[in-house]
C-alpha cells in the first residue's frame, strides 16, 4: 500500500493540497498536527479534504468503457481500459491511494476532533464536534463503498475479500503489511460508519423557526445557535439522509450476483428496504420527480438554484460552477466542440418505441428506414442524431452521416466515430463562437433520486416479485412512472410492462434497461455490467455506430471490447502487491 507515503503526506502541510483557502492564515511552513487543537480552520482542513477527494465530483464517462459510448480521443484512459490495456498497474477505474488516503485523514480527524476548539462556548463546541465527528464517519463509509466498488473481489482460493480496514490513523510507526478484510467485514464496518453518522447528523442541513424543534440531546440550547451549526449555512455537505443514500447504493451493490457468497448477508431484501427508507422520507413513489430526467437542462430550475439548495430530483450534489466544459468537450465540430463522447447504436438501439415495445417487437412499430421515428423521448433528448440541431443555433442541422464537412462520422478528429453525438449534460444555451461565445450554471449530482427509485425496482423485483407492494408500492410501480414520465404510455395502460410484470425475469431486464437509459453517461454501466456479472459475450459485445451510404443504412463495428473472465472485479495496485506480502491481488490479474 502507498499508506506509508499517505502518512508522510499527513506530517507535511502538502496533506491539505486544494485546499489553502480554508486556513487562516494561509499556509506557508510545516505544521505539526497539534496546531489544530487551536485553530478550527486548520482541523476543518482534514475533513473537507475528504469532500475533495470524492471520485465523482467530475465526469468521468467511464461508459466509454462499456457497450454505451466510445471517444474520439485516442488517449481517452477508458478507451484504452475496453480495447485491452487494463491491468493493474495501468487502470482508470482504481481508487486504491485516494480511497484509502480518504479513510487516513477522516480516521485522524475522529481521533482529533475532541480535543479541537471548536468555539469558546462548550454547547457550540460540542455541536460542531458532533458534526465533523458525523460527516467524518459518512464520508468513511462512503470511500469504503468505492474502494469495494473498485477492488473488491475474490482471491485464488475463491474467497471474497475488500479492502484492509482501517478504524484507527497509522503513523511512520504502524504495520503497514496488512491483509485484505473479508468483503462482508468491509460491509459491516461500512454499515457502522453510516449508522453512526446518522446518530450525529441531522437529516438535513436547514434552519429551524423555533426551540422546539431542536432535538432532545441538545436541550438547552436556542434556535439561532443550534442553525449556526446545522442550519441552511451548511447544505452541501453529507447528511443522515445522504448517509442513508450511500447506504442504499452500497446494499444494491453487495446483494447482485458478482459478490453472491456464502459469507455476505447483505440479500436483496435488505437492498430493496434500504433504499425505500430514503424513498419514503419523501413520498414514496408520489415523491418521483415528473422533470427528473431532464435534470441537466432545467435551466430555469438551475439558474434559481440558491444557498445549496437542492431540486426536486437531487438528493446531494456538488457546487454550482459557470462553465462551458462540457459543451467544449461535446458539441460537435460544426458548433465549436470536439465531439468528445459518441454514443453507440447499442445504446440507441436500447431506447424503444413510444408505445413502450422495444424496436425488436412488431407491436412497437419500427421502422428501420426511419429509425429516430415514434421512439422514446429520452433518445433526442439525450443522444444528437442525424438531421437534429444542438446548442444555440436552431438553423443549422447536424448531418452525421455521408461525406459531409464537419460533423460526419470520421472526418476528423473531432467527428463521431458511431454517426451520433452526447446531448445530455450539456446546455444548449452554451454558445461557443468565438464572437459570441458565454458560459452557463452546471452542477454534478452525487446521488439522483432517480437512482434510488431504480435500485429500489432492482432489488424488489428480485426480493419479493414484480409487483410486491408491502413498502407501499412495487417494483412495477417505479418502472411505471419512470416510463410515463418520459413520455411512454403516459395515462394508458403499458402492454409491455405488463407483459414483463408477469414473469420476473422479464421484468428484471426491463429493469435493467430503464438504468441503462436513465442513468446513462452518469458513469453508472461500467460498475453495473460488473455487478450484475453478465455474460462476457455482453461484456464483451462490439460498439456500433450507423452510416447512410447512397440512401441505405450501414451498420457499422466501430470498436472491440477486450475483457477476460477476471475483470468482473478491478485489481489491487500492482506496486502494493509487491511491497506487501499480506496482500493477495484478485486472481487472474
Amino acid at each position: 500500500m502507498k499508506i506509508r507515503k499517505i502518512i508522510i503526506g499527513l506530517i507535511a502541510v502538502t496533506l491539505f493540497s486544494g485546499c489553502d483557502d480554508l486556513f487562516e492564515p494561509a499556509l506557508e511552513n510545516y505544521r505539526d498536527k497539534d496546531a489544530m487543537y487551536d485553530e478550527a480552520n486548520y482541523a476543518l482542513g482534514i475533513l473537507l479534504n475528504g469532500y475533495t477527494r470524492i471520485p465523482v465530483n467530475g465526469w468521468s464517462f467511464s461508459d466509454v468503457a462499456t457497450d454505451d459510448a466510445v471517444s474520439n480521443d485516442r488517449d481517452n484512459g477508458y478507451r484504452k481500459l475496453a480495447t485491452g490495456s487494463w491491468t493493474s498497474n495501468s487502470n482508470a477505474v482504481d481508487q486504491w491511494t485516494n480511497g484509502l488516503a480518504a479513510i487516513q485523514y477522516m480516521n485522524m480527524m475522529l481521533e482529533e476532533s475532541d480535543k479541537v476548539k471548536w468555539s469558546e462556548d462548550e454547547n457550540l463546541r460540542r455541536m460542531f464536534n458532533d458534526r465533523t465527528k458525523g460527516e467524518a464517519y459518512a464520508l468513511r463509509g462512503l470511500f469504503m463503498y468505492y474502494l469495494l466498488q473498485a477492488h473488491a473481489g475474490r482471491t485464488a482460493d475463491g474467497t471474497l475479500v475488500g479492502v484492509p480496514i482501517l478504524e484507527k490513523s497509522l503513523d511512520t510507526n504502524s504495520a503497514f503489511n496488512l491483509p485484505r478484510a473479508t468483503f462482508e467485514e468491509c460491509m459491516q464496518q461500512l454499515y457502522t460508519d453510516l449508522a453512526k453518522a446518522e446518530e450525529l447528523l441531522p437529516l438535513d442541513f436547514e434552519d429551524i423557526s423555533s426551540d422546539a424543534q431542536i432535538p432532545e440531546k441538545y436541550a438547552g440550547i436556542n434556535k439561532e445557535e443550534y442553525n449556526r451549526v446545522f442550519g441552511a449555512y451548511s447544505r452541501l455537505r453529507i447528511t443522515a439522509r445522504i448517509a442513508k443514500g450511500v447506504r442504499a447504493q452500497a446494499a444494491l451493490m453487495a446483494a447482485s450476483p458478482a459478490y453472491e457468497d456464502d459469507s455476505n448477508t447483505t440479500t436483496w431484501e435488505k437492498a430493496a428496504g434500504y433504499a425505500a427508507d430514503v424513498l419514503d422520507l419523501i413520498g414514496g413513489i408520489n415523491g418521483i420527480d415528473d422533470n427528473g430526467w431532464t435534470w441537466y437542462c432545467n435551466f430555469t430550475e438551475i439558474d434559481g438554484l440558491k444557498e445549496g439548495g437542492n431540486p426536486k430530483e437531487i438528493l446531494w450534489r456538488g457546487g454550482i460552477s459557470d462553465n462551458r466544459d462540457l459543451e467544449t468537450d461535446n458539441y460537435p465540430p460544426s458548433q465549436g466542440g470536439r465531439g468528445r463522447i459518441n454514443p453507440t447504436q447499442n445504446l440507441v438501439d436500447a431506447f424503444p418505441m413510444e408505445n413502450g415495445y422495444p424496436i425488436g417487437r412488431t407491436e412497437g412499430g419500427y421502422n428501420s428506414n426511419k429509425p429516430y421515428e415514434k421512439r422514446d423521448s429520452r433518445l433526442k433528448k439525450y443522444i444528437v442524431v442525424d438531421g437534429t440541431t444542438v446548442g444555440p443555433n436552431t438553423d443549422e442541422v447536424i448531418n452525421t452521416f455521408g461525406f459531409s464537412m464537419y460533423d460526419a462520422i470520421n472526418q476528423s478528429d473531432y467527428a463521431t466515430r458511431t454517426g451520433y453525438y452526447l446531448r445530455k449534460l450539456l446546455r444548449e444555451d452554451v454558445n461557443l463562437d468565438a464572437l459570441t461565445a458565454n458560459t452557463q450554471r452546471h452542477y454534478k449530482p452525487y446521488i439522483r433520486y432517480t437512482e434510488i427509485y431504480l435500485a429500489f425496482a432492482e432489488a424488489a423485483n428480485e426480493a419479493w416479485g414484480p409487483k410486491d407492494s408491502r413498502r407501499g408500492y412495487s417494483a412495477y410501480d417505479v418502472i411505471k412512472k419512470i416510463r410515463e414520465r418520459a413520455g411512454i404510455c403516459r395515462g394508458t395502460a403499458d402492454p409491455y410492462l405488463d407483459e414483463c410484470a408477469a414473469d420476473p425475469v422479464k421484468m428484471r431486464e426491463l429493469i435493467r434497461n430503464e438504468r441503462r437509459l436513465e442513468l446513462c453517461f452518469e458513469g453508472f454501466r461500467f460498475w453495473d455490467l460488473r455487478r450484475w456479472k453478465v455474460d462476457m459475450n455482453k461484456l464483451n459485445e462490439t460498439a456500433r455506430g450507423l452510416n447512410q451510404l447512397d440512401g441505405s443504412f450501414v451498420d457499422l463495428e466501430v470498436e472491440n471490447r477486450i475483457y477476460k473472465e477476471h475483470m468482473y472485479y478491478g485489481p489491487i495496485p500492482y506496486n502494493e502487491v509487491l511491497k506487501w506480502d499480506a496482500l493477495e491481488q484478485n486472481v487472474g490479474w
